[in-house]
């Protein structure tokens, strides 16, 4: 299974391609990442990367022929919750109604995404009310 890991935004970004093609040798993400990214990068560059992803075992590195073909085995939500924990330390001195308040105030939201947000505060209530009863 796969480390917990924060993410540069070029790793993240190479994440990306494999989370959407499920595997990939560096040939096919440097294609993919030639079309997302504002420039290209070099062969090099991305073999480096998932290189150094197989070796923090983020990703898993099978041989095919004279390539590799690159699956990750860190999930998107690992390094959400990963790279998230890090931005509300850095950022909000470790207080995520700091982050979720700064969101609402400087996001552009419409009324659907506020209903939506109703919904997971409430959600989170319940949740935390139920976990109360259960110990108690």
């Amino acid at each position: 299974m796969a480390q917990t890991k924060e993410l540069s935004a070029l790793q993240a970004a190479v994440m990306r391609v494999l989370w959407e093609s499920g595997s990939a040798t560096v040939a096919e993400v440097q294609e993919r990442l030639a079309s997302d990214l504002d420039r290209p990068l070099a062969h090099n560059t991305v073999a480096t990367v998932l290189t150094r992803l197989a070796k923090d075992r983020v990703v898993s590195a099978k041989k095919d022929g004279r390539s590799y073909v690159y699956s990750p085995l860190l999930k998107p939500q690992q390094a959400r919750r990963s790279m998230v924990g890090a931005l509300v330390r850095r950022l909000f001195g470790g207080q995520p109604a700091a982050l979720a308040s700064h969101l609402v105030r400087e996001a552009e939201l419409d009324e659907e995404d506020l209903d939506e947000l109703e919904e997971l505060i409430q959600a989170k209530r319940t949740a935390i009310a139920a976990n109360k009863k259960s110990r108690g």
